[in-house]
């Protein structure tokens, strides 16, 4: 059976894959400069990579993350490698007051905003779900809630600008494999929320996109940190990723997958063969190194 899926997601994947991407290309790097941008989660992984692409592209940008030492760093190579502006804010966002901070931020040094990128994730280990609800309480207030008063307090911003919003999300949030159900939980709060705001925004006629990003197993130093000894397949370059992110949230997609064929494939398979998909993702898994 391992065999036969090995075999069947390529073909499958190649055919969604061009099917997806078969359109005319039409993004431009100079699209985003000298526009506005807060990149959440930023001082590593993917964040980090998405501003460094930025600062290429000559963006303003606002960086949030927990770890000030790193923050500093990044903002130093955004500078250096051209970006028109670079600031950061410290903190937890498992604080209520720092969406408020961050956007009060954006709207005093730059009088706006033109995209926000939704990107930061709490802590959890890749586990038996042991019953401890104040940890998916707390990853329910990090990887989701901030990302809903973020949002919130961006809106008014994003309108003025017709704007977008971009959120950095997993295929955990669409099948809910093992040894993830918190941070899983999560992410499915972020598809069903955004994907109702996205509606409730073209009732509206506001002129503001919401892109969700189903992404894969990246090569993230935290990713493979936490997986690589349970999920044998080779990570996706995160460079690649954060790249992709950008081209979505600027072409305004509704939706980026990555790496496409093997997100798209699952999501098929998942749509017309579940338990099938199911099985063949526990036995791809070293069960045996995963901690109880």
């Amino acid at each position: 059976m391992g065999l036969l899926l090995k075999l069947f997601i390529p073909l499958l994947g190649a055919a969604l894959a061009f099917y997806f991407y078969s359109a005319p290309e039409n993004f431009n790097e100079e699209m985003l400069r000298g526009k506005r941008v807060i990149v959440t989660g930023a001082s590593s992984g993917i964040g980090e990579q998405m501003a460094y692409h930025l600062a290429r592209m000559e963006a303003h940008l606002l960086l949030t993350a927990r770890t000030e030492a790193k923050l500093q760093k990044v903002v130093e190579r955004c500078l250096e490698l051209g970006a028109a502006s670079a600031h950061y804010i410290s903190g937890s966002m498992d604080s209520p007051t720092l969406p408020e901070e961050v956007l009060r931020e954006a709207e005093n040094t730059w009088g706006g905003l033109d995209m926000l990128i939704l990107n930061h994730i709490g802590q959890t280990s890749f586990s038996y779900f042991n019953g401890d609800v104040g940890h998916v309480r707390k990853l329910m207030e990090i990887n989701f809630v901030s990302y809903v008063a973020l949002a919130t307090a961006a809106l008014p911003l994003l309108k003025e600008s017709e704007g977008s919003i971009v959120v950095v999300s997993s295929i955990a949030g669409r099948m809910g494999g093992p040894f993830t159900a918190p941070y899983s939980a999560t992410k499915f709060a972020l598809d069903g929320f955004f994907s109702s705001l996205r509606q409730e925004l073209i009732i509206d006629k506001v002129n503001v996109s919401i892109t969700l990003c189903i992404l894969g197993y990246i090569n993230t130093e935290s990713a493979v940190r936490t997986v690589s000894h349970i999920i044998p397949d080779t990570p996706a370059p995160k460079e690649e990723c954060a790249l992709e992110i950008i081209r979505g949230g600027a072409l305004r997609q509704r939706e980026v997958r990555y790496p496409p064929r093997t997100v798209s494939s699952m999501l098929l398979i998942r749509s017309f063969a579940p338990e099938f998909l199911d099985s063949i993702v526990r036995s791809s898994y070293r069960v045996e190194n995963v901690r109880r």
